[in-house]
């Protein structure tokens, strides 16, 4: 029986985390060398290409993809393993790393996180934002915990990742206060002629929005469009336009922002998704996110 060498596959597991042999060699205390001959040997012992050249850097081959999830959850268990036998030092906080998708509302993402970051136990929070193939990547190799999203995992990620459902929300159209009473009488009629703020095509929120407009029979006069959920709700607070909001953070919205209430569009509901490696959830952070879902 051939055994597996765990320590060229630990070379190549932290040059695929850190995305370059100078960073990995730098957390092993070796020189770059060192980390390459490593790789290779790992190469010719799989008989499989891992790393190929991009640019200045290196990338992972598909199979070295698939090699590198496969080695994030054996490094994964040795933690646990040491954490089981030498108990978590007393008072020493949680580390929670949670990609956030970048066209989510932060308000929602903040609310479903709520529950993590109010654990008996001490929770530090390591918080980053970025399009859906930056976060699955980073969530493929444990550099997060868990992906917060308003669409589940796609098909075309080929990881090994599973999509719980949090909950949903209704959809409430918002103005400034002079446009909100504009347009609030005779809603959903008077949004014919109203100047509309939407996100992106790609955002769950965008592509119901697009049909229920359909629905109603008109094309929506367009001023903006938003990847950023934040700009989308000052440029609406600044008198641009109409624009909609789940109706969950309504509150914080009309709160924080001062915008009021146009109308509600019948049938219009946004879902929230939690991504993790696992089916089971066993990080105590995430497993709160679940269990206190929307």
């Amino acid at each position: 029986m051939d055994w597996l060498n765990y320590h060229q596959l630990l070379n190549f597991w932290l040059v695929a985390r850190e995305g370059s042999v100078k960073q990995a060699s730098e957390m092993l205390h070796v020189t770059p060398a060192s980390v390459t001959i490593q790789v290779r040997k790992l190469e010719r012992a799989l008989g499989a290409k891992l790393l190929e050249k991009s640019g200045r850097g290196v990338a992972l081959t598909e199979i070295g993809e698939q090699v590198a999830s496969y080695a994030s959850e054996i490094f994964a268990k040795g933690q646990e393993l040491q954490e089981m036998i030498q108990g978590r030092p007393l008072g020493q906080p949680l580390e929670l790393r949670v990609g956030v998708r970048d066209i989510m509302p932060k308000l929602v993402a903040f609310r479903l996180l709520q529950p993590a970051l109010e654990l008996d136990q001490p929770v530090r929070l390591i918080y980053q934002e970025g399009n859906m193939d930056q976060l699955v990547s980073d969530l493929s190799i444990h550099k997060l915990d868990v992906v917060l999203s308003d669409l589940p995992l796609d098909t075309r990620y080929k990881v090994k990742a599973y999509s719980h459902r949090l909950g949903e929300s209704g959809i409430v159209f918002v103005a400034s206060g002079p446009l909100a009473k504009k347009y609030r009488p005779k809603f959903p009629e008077s949004l014919r002629d109203a100047p509309i703020l939407l996100l992106t095509p790609d955002s769950s929120m965008r592509r119901q929005l697009d049909r229920w407009f359909s629905d109603q029979g008109f094309v929506p006069q367009v001023v903006g469009e938003f990847a950023d959920s934040a700009m989308m709700k000052i440029a609406g607070s600044c008198g641009l336009g109409v624009l909609a909001v789940p109706t969950v953070i309504e509150d914080d919205v009309k709160r924080i922002y001062g915008l009021r209430r146009v109308g509600v569009p019948d049938g219009v509901e946004e879902q929230f998704y939690a991504i993790s490696v696992e089916r089971k959830i066993k990080h105590p952070s995430v497993l709160a996110i679940r269990q206190h879902s929307m």
